[in-house]
């Protein structure tokens, strides 16, 4: 069979996990636990697998301390099997870079600087006034408009736009005078931006995505946005311009937050909800309107303004 296989201790060893059963079992690739065959290790990280586990036909199999009693087949106990997981899977990646060889079709305007690490994929522009640190890669189709900077270790992903002009007009009159985008886009190390992603630069100061930062495909962060480390964003999100964000923003997918907004550290933010004032207490936000008939909604929003008037 094709491709890496690993004993069973090797994977133990990688995720320093407790092994169960016999070592020098070969594991060949990773499948979900009601899905394995032989040669497969599975893993559980949600209970609702548990049913799943008795009968599963994985060689192996990552449990928690408190599932280690009913594990039946060799394994792995891990305090955080999802975590445990993860770091298995970057041993079974085949093309952690696409390019078999170093694509030449892109544009690299003379000021920016690549670091010779680096990998840029093809049919990218890389504009005026741009850096891209070590071991950095950009995928093919995308753009950093100008004064971009991108730090170590740190993945865009396909057609994404960095560096853009931010929405930025002055009305006067019946028309609309542009303010020209002055500041950067600073991007951290270990950040990775999804497919489709947009995200502009300053107007004066700079847009800011620190260290650690995740971004699902097709996300927008609006000019002079400062999003703190380890911030983690689903598909489809947006964030207005000049909000500041902390440590550790978990934001479910189609969410929103408004402009000149502060969110503290350790927000959480469910799927469709719009954050309209600024949130200075950690915690779970949620604002979610089932969907229903239209003479019913119209029902239910009389209900919400007597309520909200009382």
């Amino acid at each position: 069979m094709s491709g890496p296989s690993y004993s069973l201790k090797d994977l133990a060893d990688k995720v320093q996990g407790k092994l169960v059963g016999d070592p020098a079992v070969v594991i060949h690739s990773i499948a979900t636990i009601q899905n394995a065959s032989s040669g497969c290790i599975s893993f559980i990280a949600n209970p609702k697998y548990n049913k799943f586990l008795s009968d599963s036909s994985a060689s192996a199999i990552i449990v928690s301390p408190e599932l280690s009693l009913e594990l039946k087949t060799p394994g792995i106990i891990a305090d955080d099997p999802y975590v445990a997981y993860a770091k298995i899977s970057s041993l079974f990646a085949k093309h952690r870079n696409p390019y078999s060889e170093k694509p030449t079709s892109h544009y690299i305007h003379e000021s920016s600087e690549v670091h010779e690490s680096s990998v840029i994929g093809p049919n990218v522009y890389i504009g005026p006034e741009c850096k891209i640190g070590k071991n950095s890669i950009v995928h093919a189709n995308s753009s950093l408009v100008m004064n971009v900077e991108i730090g170590e270790n740190t993945i865009i992903h396909f057609n994404s736009i960095l560096g853009s002009d931010g929405f930025g007009y002055a009305p006067h009159k019946d028309d609309y005078i542009k303010i020209e985008q002055l500041g950067k886009l600073i991007v951290g190390d270990n950040v990775e931006i999804g497919a489709g992603c947009t995200i502009d630069r300053g107007a004066i100061d700079n847009t800011e995505i620190h260290n650690g930062v995740k971004l699902d495909n097709q996300v927008h962060i609006a000019h002079n946005v400062i999003l703190g480390e380890n911030s983690a964003i689903a598909a489809s999100c947006a964030i207005a311009g000049s909000t500041t964000i902390g440590k550790n923003l978990q934001m479910g997918g189609l969410s929103g937050i408004l402009g000149h907004l502060k969110i503290t550290d350790n927000v959480l933010i469910g799927a469709h909800t719009l954050i309209t004032k600024s949130i200075d207490k950690p915690g779970n936000y949620v604002g979610i309107m089932p969907a229903q008939e239209q003479k019913d909604w119209a029902k239910s929003s009389v209900f919400i303004k007597q309520r909200k008037s009382k």
